[in-house]
């Protein structure tokens, strides 16, 4: 089977998004996905909709090296963050062909968080985006099943539920109800391992997202039956790990982390 794999931002986070490009056409990626907005208040990010000259130049690169753009991160909408916040990111992913956009809920009234997800829907359905919500297991929608309810009730066709292996794991999630859930909400999905131990603390939880991931086959997450329960989707490799990066540099790592996937998928 062929796969289709993308070179997560977050996999290489220093990295600009020019060189993100050269690297993912040199190692075999068929997509990047690009963190246009940040999530912590010291990350930085390269944010293409502010920036004119450097949007032009990543155009010009995937057009040169047929690299295409699968997700554009992160419209985040705690309670303070409406989804308008985010119609001059949704207008960039456009511009550059992306698919999806990536979001997430981290708000106590599900309610207004359903209604802000159903808005943002909305805004991107124009723009041929499909908006796919992650659910980490340390926020307010920390599950499949929460995922799920969500969907239902904004009952959007542009509407998605991105599973990364990582909080499926974390959240316990059953790959039975994966299985259940109708199969045109899953557009794509972020890859990687780690340990099989689940820490017990939130900071754990997200030390282990943001710093540890490990290239899938090397922990401990059953990844293949995760992959398994889900229709044949491009995957994007998410696997930050400071370590390795500091080691290897973005390129090497980008490699390691696609040569390890297409090892333990049998592609």
């Amino acid at each position: 089977m062929a796969f289709q794999f993308s070179l997560a931002h977050l996999t290489v986070l220093t990295c600009p998004p020019t060189e993100m490009i050269r690297i993912a056409q040199r190692t075999g990626y068929a997509f990047v996905s690009l963190r246009l907005t940040a999530v912590t208040p010291t990350e930085h990010v390269f944010a293409l909709q502010d920036d004119r000259a450097m949007l032009k130049e990543v155009q010009a690169l995937l057009a040169d090296t047929g690299v295409r753009v699968l997700d554009i991160e992160l419209a985040r909408m705690p309670p303070e963050i409406e989804p308008e916040t985010y119609a001059a990111v949704l207008d960039t992913a456009a511009e550059l062909g992306a698919q999806h956009i990536l979001a997430q809920l981290p708000d106590p009234d599900r309610g207004r968080a359903t209604e802000r997800f159903a808005r943002l829907c909305d805004m991107a359905r124009p723009l041929n985006l499909s908006v796919g919500l992650e659910y980490p297991s340390w926020t307010e929608t920390p599950d499949l099943r929460a995922a799920a309810q969500v969907l239902r009730a904004v009952n959007r066709p542009n509407a998605g539920i991105v599973v990364d292996t990582l909080h499926f794991d974390r959240s316990r999630d059953s790959v039975d109800e994966l299985r259940g859930l109708p199969r045109e909400w899953f557009r794509f999905a972020q890859v990687c391992d780690a340990a099989a131990e689940i820490p017990d603390t939130v900071e754990g939880l997200i030390h282990t997202a943001r710093s540890e991931r490990e290239v899938p086959g090397e922990g401990g997450i059953d990844i293949r039956a995760i992959l398994d329960a889900m229709p044949a989707v491009p995957y994007s490799l998410e696997i930050p790990n400071d370590a390795a990066l500091a080691k290897l540099g973005h390129e090497e790592w980008a490699r390691r982390c696609i040569d390890g996937a297409r090892r333990y998928l049998g592609a």
